[in-house]
């Protein structure tokens, strides 16, 4: 079936990505950064898929790391062929740009921009040499529009640029059958990250048009449609898993 490189996939939303390759019957290789016993735990929980599932540790900020992890997902599993760009830091603490520090400002750049570039040059030779690759990044609801943040200037500031070389890199690389795409997950907060479909429909949510939360599997289910061989006239595009949130203009 393939191999996938999916970053911080053994929590968040990443984690239900992991098990959707999974079950469908593909090896991949994931990372955690500084959480080893949650590492252990997913590794422990997916046992039955214990000759499928690589996990190494690597901060995706450093550039030494990602060369180090390529060479190890190769090593374990072959070439790339489904690179899940997941993991990426956020700023939790609400603040204006002025009150970024420097420190966390490179933060957010190199986290969320810089090191999916630096996971491309290591992996899109791989899949140009098999004439085949799935590249899906990760963005926010309205990152296509390059929307504004409040309090979230640096982080949407990469996703936006992130954007934009989704689409570069999915012209560039198209002839040698590789699709490059984003998607933006909506509001999907605390224990949803890691949900199932099943476990959200027991929940209420009025601020969303169905009526329940977004989860990490609604995510996983989008993304694994994405990196099917028969989805390659999807290229270049930006996908909304929102609920219908705000897809109405209340604005007159």
């Amino acid at each position: 079936m393939g191999h996938a490189l999916i970053t911080a996939g053994t929590s968040g939303l990443g984690k239900q990505v992991v098990k959707k390759f999974l079950e469908a019957g593909y090896h991949v290789t994931t990372t955690y950064f500084r959480n080893a016993e949650k590492a252990k735990k997913v590794q422990e929980e997916f046992e039955s898929y214990s000759q499928f599932l690589h996990i190494e540790k690597a901060d995706v900020t450093n550039k030494a790391d990602i060369i180090n992890l390529i060479n190890s997902a190769v090593q374990h599993h072959g070439g790339i062929d489904y690179l899940i760009n997941n993991a990426g830091p956020f700023v939790f603490e609400r603040k204006k740009l002025l009150d970024y520090s420097d420190d966390e400002w490179h933060e957010m750049i190199n986290g969320n921009l810089d090191a999916v570039f630096h996971l491309l040059k290591q992996t899109i030779p791989h899949m140009r040499e098999q004439r085949f690759g799935r590249i899906i990044n990760y963005g926010f609801q309205g990152a296509n529009n390059a929307s504004g943040w409040l309090y979230r200037s640096a982080f949407a500031a990469a996703k936006s640029g992130l954007v934009s070389l989704t689409k570069t890199i999915a012209f560039e690389e198209a002839e040698y059958h590789i699709t490059c795409n984003m998607v933006c997950p909506g509001n999907i907060v605390g224990e949803m990250k890691e949900a199932g479909i099943e476990d959200s429909r027991k929940v209420h949510d009025d601020k969303t048009p169905i009526g329940r939360p977004g989860t990490g599997e609604d995510i996983a289910r989008a993304i694994l449609y994405l990196c099917d061989r028969n989805s390659d006239m999807i290229t270049g595009s930006i996908f909304e898993i929102t609920g219908g949130i705000d897809v109405i203009n209340r604005y007159r």
